[in-house]
């Protein structure tokens, strides 16, 4: 039986989206440390750069591109002229925590395009090239353990992370057949740019450490790490299930 090295990604073309920053940038720089070629995009072109010199300088190899996933074609476009895919990391998304009476059509409109709309046409067209070329590809959904369970002041985002849940399920169903596997990653809290600046009111981040048994937020590195093994051929069985990071929170 030969040995797979599941941290060898050498010849792995990986598209991450939301790569500039935060969980994002942590699997885009641990798949480029395992070998992969990183095509790493986002809205923000200096948070790339600095992405692309970080990678560079640990001798990986990675291309950047500004990109609004939100823009759909733009995202179908783009994703059709790359030179090569073989997976990609679908972490671009956004939360604004509010209370369910006080949720305003701005914001739930925001959070719908971006941790569903936008996550589905990335997955789609993915799944689209993988199909047309005989790739048997990796979709990974950058998912929450509020996929799983509810949560204070996250109604609309609990909704996107168990319709994000739902969709790649049924995504993998669909796609089994071409030997194309879609999953998720659903980490509990890390801290992120985007969870730092709630985790500084001191009540929030003791309800959040009292919730996880292990007593403990997640570090970007694990959440990446469950990327890296999606991505890689030792995960060849493993499709329509969520990798919870959660530290036993869903658990109780």
């Amino acid at each position: 039986m030969p040995t797979i090295n599941p941290s060898d990604l050498t010849g792995f073309d990986i598209l991450v989206t939301g790569a500039g920053r935060g969980l994002g940038k942590a699997a885009a720089k641990m798949l480029a440390g395992c070998g992969a070629k990183v095509i790493g995009v986002s809205r923000t072109e200096i948070e790339l750069r600095n992405l692309k010199n970080e990678i560079e300088q640990d001798g990986g190899w990675a291309e950047i591109a500004t990109l609004d996933v939100t823009n759909l074609d733009a995202v179908r476009s783009f994703i059709n002229k790359l030179p090569k895919l073989d997976a990609v990391i679908n972490n671009a998304g956004w939360n604004h925590p509010q209370h369910v009476l006080d949720v305003d059509d701005t914001t739930f409109d925001a959070m719908i395009d971006i941790n569903l709309r936008a996550t589905f046409a990335v997955a789609q067209a993915a799944a689209r090239r993988f199909k047309r070329e005989g790739i048997k590809g990796s979709i990974v959904n950058m998912s929450s353990q509020m996929g799983h369970v509810g949560g204070p002041l996250r109604s609309v985002y609990c909704m996107t992370k168990f319709g994000l849940e739902g969709m790649t399920k049924a995504m993998a169903v669909d796609l089994a057949s071409d030997g194309i596997r879609v999953n998720t990653v659903a980490p509990t809290f890390v801290e992120t740019p985007l969870a730092s600046k709630f985790l500084e009111e001191k009540s929030f981040k003791e309800f959040v450490i009292g919730s996880i048994p292990m007593g403990k937020l997640a570090t970007e590195e694990q959440v990446a790490a469950a990327c890296v093994y999606l991505c890689s051929p030792l995960a060849a069985m493993t499709t329509g299930t969520s990798i919870l990071i959660d530290g036993g929170w869903t658990a109780k």
